[in-house]
């Protein structure tokens, strides 16, 4: 297939890219390449995916619609999978705006160019954030979720919501992937793993928040990349048992759905630091911190739909996980 995949020199496009043309489809990936983090890391993912014959690079911002409208005009999309976004729950509560222009202008440009040039299958990133203040465990798709508790975990709700409308009224299929907290070679300096890895290796103190009272489902990315290669693969079809006197989030009278993509194996925070600690062979320095506003203490992914729909269940554990990020980083950086 010809597959579009938006953000792809971002930490999940980049695999996601990577494992498709393994796998034999024709890529064309577009990114902005924006300076939200180190653009190095995200230069050197693409030279990786531009070795590929089938891989075409776009440099451009899902949120400049002439350049989306392009983009499709010069070519026939079987798939699309949008993981463009500005990402980041606490830099949502700095820079709002850089939310509203990538993950809801973006996304409309997307749905849109979808819609008009007749693409099979839209599945785009949402994200575990969007349970905001639920606190029932596991979190599941079938819940409510309307009280989101940052800017970041709202336009992904909107995401969802401008999804269902597509599907609604234009009869676009479209899958939404609720990822929990991923991590692994390649990742984004700006999360926890890479932010303790550093701190560690170069012995600085690193921020420990909530005085480390956080349950994260962490999860590995080749696990998430098998979910998202499954699920795209996988056209939604109406669910003829939906019922508009007890709506189910999750499914629709239309051809829409929306699937957690976790590890089901929620870690304590400070277990987490412990197991990078025991890969690197060194201590940290902890300097712990309070509650940051927008953050949420404990998250745990229901995962039996993606199971029951796709047959696939993430199982990566943390501790091989973390070995693999920790040998990545120290060949990647020469430490």
């Amino acid at each position: 297939m010809k597959i579009l995949v938006t953000g792809a020199a971002g930490f999940i496009g980049f695999h996601l890219s990577k494992r498709l043309l393994e796998r034999g489809d024709e890529v064309v990936g577009i990114d902005n390449l924006n300076d939200y983090y180190d653009v190095n890391i995200k230069l050197n993912r693409l030279k990786m995916l531009e070795t590929q014959s089938k891989f075409e690079f776009v440099k451009g911002d899902i949120a400049d619609r002439d350049a989306i409208d392009t983009l499709f005009k010069h070519h026939s999309f079987d798939r699309v999978v949008n993981l463009a976004a500005q990402a980041g729950v606490r830099y949502s509560i700095e820079n709002p705006h850089a939310y509203i222009s990538a993950n809801i202008v973006g996304f409309t440009n997307i749905l849109e160019a979808c819609r008009h040039n007749k693409v099979a299958h839209l599945s785009y990133a949402s994200s575990s954030s969007v349970y905001g203040a639920n606190t029932k465990q596991p979190f599941s798709e079938h819940d409510n979720i309307d009280h989101p508790v940052s800017l970041y975990a709202a336009s992904k709700k909107a995401n969802e919501l401008m999804a269902h409308t597509y599907s609604n009224l234009y009869g676009l299929p479209t899958t939404g992937l609720r990822f929990f907290t991923v991590y692994g070679p390649w990742g984004r300096p700006d999360m926890a793993l890479f932010k303790f890895t550093k701190g560690i290796l170069e012995d600085q103190p690193i921020d420990i928040y909530n005085n480390g009272n956080m349950i994260r489902d962490f999860t590995y990315i080749d696990d998430i990349i098998e979910g998202v290669v499954r699920v795209t693969d996988k056209i939604p079809e109406p669910d003829p048992d939906w019922n508009g006197d007890a709506p189910d989030p999750a499914t629709s009278f239309a051809p829409y759905r929306v699937y957690n993509i976790g590890n089901n194996n929620p870690v304590k925070l400070m277990d987490f630091v412990e197991a990078i600690e025991n890969a690197i062979g060194k201590k940290a320095i902890k300097n712990m911190m309070p509650m940051q506003a927008g953050d949420v203490p404990a998250t745990r992914a229901d995962t039996s739909a993606l199971a029951k729909d796709v047959g696939f269940k993430p199982d990566t554990s943390v501790t091989d996980g973390i070995n693999r990020f920790v040998s990545w980083y120290r060949d990647y950086f020469k430490v």
